[in-house]
């Protein structure tokens, strides 16, 4: 994953969403000058990580009890893709739990004000010693930042039909995999944009971006990425050496 700039506290909207700044830093945009789809996602997801750590639910203190959040499904709009150095504000807030998912919503808006990127995310506990889901009831405190704003768009769309034509491999090295050396969920993204014609990334679209988690991938597998174009929808699929599925996703390009 490209380093993004760490973004800092300023204020609260209201009682559960909360404001983060960034700016687009050069190492997030790619030749077009803009920001890249990933650089994008970091964001969103760094900011996650970053909420939760100051509201006590985050990774520093889950991993004392062998826990962690596993992103399970995630849906980015993007009107737009935003220019080198341009200033943004990543506005975050959960307004729903369920029995094991916790969904996270975000929606970034320029130096003006105006939003041009929506996303919803949604996450599941898990203890890594037993290897299953943990009931969210037993987060202490996490219900006094639940919000009643709304999603601001439409929860991630499970993808279940994809037939791949076009494939490349990869294998999971270094660089790909976070603290539980499973592979990145940005490095996912990576591997299925790096599929597409050059021509639809030289053009800065809008889109809709919908990624599932099926399993995870770990250090030194060899992934197979396919890719098909149906119309103006990207279909990705990622399996692993032993034919196991670890993420389906699909870009809509409006």
């Amino acid at each position: 994953m490209r380093a993004c700039r760490a973004g800092f506290v300023k204020r609260e909207i209201m009682a559960e969403k909360t404001s983060y700044f960034y700016r687009i830093e050069p190492q997030c945009v790619d030749f077009t000058l803009n920001a890249t789809i990933e650089a994008m996602g970091s964001y969103l997801l760094n900011t996650a990580g970053t909420d939760a750590q100051r509201k006590g639910f985050g990774v520093d203190v889950l991993s004392k009890e062998n826990r962690a959040w596993v992103l399970s499904r995630m849906a980015i709009e993007l009107d737009y893709r935003p220019e080198q150095y341009t200033d943004i504000e990543v506005r975050t807030w959960v307004n729903e739990n369920g029995r094991v998912l916790s969904t996270r919503n975000f929606e970034v808006a320029d130096k003006a004000g105006e939003i041009f990127c929506r996303a919803v995310s949604q996450w599941c506990l898990i203890d890594y010693a037993k290897r299953v889901p943990v009931g969210l009831s037993e987060i202490k405190d996490m219900c006094h930042y639940m919000c009643d704003a709304p999603s601001p768009c439409d929860t991630p769309h499970k993808i279940l039909d994809v037939e791949p034509i076009e494939f490349t491999e990869h294998k999971v090295v270094y660089s790909d995999i976070d603290f539980n050396c499973h592979v990145n969920t940005m490095r996912y993204i990576v591997m299925m944009i790096d599929m597409l014609p050059i021509d639809l990334l030289r053009e800065n679209r809008p889109l809709r971006l919908d990624i599932h988690f099926i399993h995870e991938s770990r250090l030194g597998q060899t992934l197979t990425v396919g890719y098909v174009q149906r119309g103006e929808t990207s279909l990705f699929e990622i399996k692993s050496d032993d034919g196991t599925i670890a993420c389906r996703a699909s870009v809509e390009w409006r």
